[in-house]
């Protein structure tokens, strides 16, 4: 990536080029830095969420164990690039076997989102892996380790990355906001952070993508990322128990229309409302719209029409309300 790029995006901008900057993962970083220490390590698998760490904890092992010029020693492959049985053949093949100045003990190949090779790939990558281990280690990167075949992860140290704390997050977008000279209020910055959901990378785009419409406000926050604001969601439903259908059709309709909301986005929204705190209804009933809105959510990943499913679930709504209101009388 040119450092111009870098520039227009916060998320590498502001990326930690050494484990001492690193933030959340202590476990991890402490066991790698071992590995620096040392100037030796085994293969190493890392798995967990997008956006936690994990290919910036191996470029950041990269740099504190070779220096600056660390890319000279350490060949990257994502998701962008072939990673068939050929590539494995050729272009792994051809640089784990290449000689390795003498002040550095061992080259590094990275192959991120490893989950995503062939199963040749991998069986060919597992015999690199013992043929090159004294000249060449390797860094696996996955979201799902169950993936990777089992000989492959018996030749690696697993390392699980788990979603950032709130407290970690907040205080890093706090920090990029000082450095880039915004205004937030801090109630928007705990919003990003619950849509991210723990990824570190899509915090920071949605404050980028914020902070250019000045000032970083709640309002902002979800206008960007195109979702509605919970208390609108809940509303939604809310008029639909009470059995008022048609009023709670009307704000499903402007959801759609001026977020510009799909139906899947409108389904998860519902899903994460009905288990959030402000959403007061006994368990069995939040059981019973779960399984629903399950349902809802298969209909329209098999292609059913947005708008006529969840009026479907909303008028399934509508008559649970009327039902739990005859128990109550």
């Amino acid at each position: 990536m040119s450092s111009q790029l870098a520039e227009l995006l916060w998320a590498e901008k502001y990326r930690p080029r050494s484990l001492k900057e690193m933030v959340n993962q202590e476990e991890i970083v402490k066991r790698l830095q071992k590995f620096v220490e040392e100037k030796n390590m085994p293969h190493l698998l890392f798995v967990g969420p997008p956006g936690t760490g994990k290919t910036t904890a191996a470029h950041c092992l990269a740099h504190d164990m070779f220096g600056e010029n660390y890319m000279q020693y350490m060949l990257e492959l994502n998701a962008s690039d072939e990673r068939g049985i050929d590539t494995i053949r050729t272009k792994v093949k051809e640089f784990a076997r290449s000689k390795t100045p003498p002040n550095i003990p061992f080259k590094i190949v990275l192959l991120d989102e490893a989950d995503n090779m062939t199963a040749d790939a991998q069986q060919a990558l597992r015999r690199l892996m013992e043929m090159y281990t004294v000249s060449t280690r390797f860094i696996l990167i996955a979201n799902y380790p169950s993936k990777i075949i089992e000989p492959i992860q018996s030749r690696c140290a697993l390392f699980r990355f788990t979603p950032l704390k709130k407290e970690d997050v907040v205080a890093r977008l706090k920090w990029i906001c000082s450095q880039e000279g915004c205004e937030y209020d801090e109630e928007a910055l705990e919003v990003i952070y619950e849509i991210s959901e723990g990824d570190m990378r899509r915090a920071i785009n949605i404050l980028q993508a914020a902070a250019a419409l000045g000032k970083i406000t709640v309002d902002i926050v979800y206008k960007v990322v195109g979702l509605a604001r919970p208390q609108e969601i809940r509303m939604m439903l809310k008029l639909a128990l009470e059995g008022r259908f048609t009023e709670a059709r009307n704000e499903l309709r402007k959801l759609m229309v001026n977020y510009g909301l799909s139906g899947i986005d409108v389904i998860k929204q519902i899903h994460r409302e009905v288990f959030g705190p402000e959403f007061k209804l006994p368990e069995d009933v939040k059981v019973m719209i779960a399984d629903y809105a399950g349902e809802i959510q298969y209909r329209l990943v098999e292609g059913g029409d947005d708008e006529i499913q969840l009026n479907a679930f909303l008028a399934w709504l509508a008559l649970l309300g009327r039902k739990l209101r005859a128990a109550g009388e």
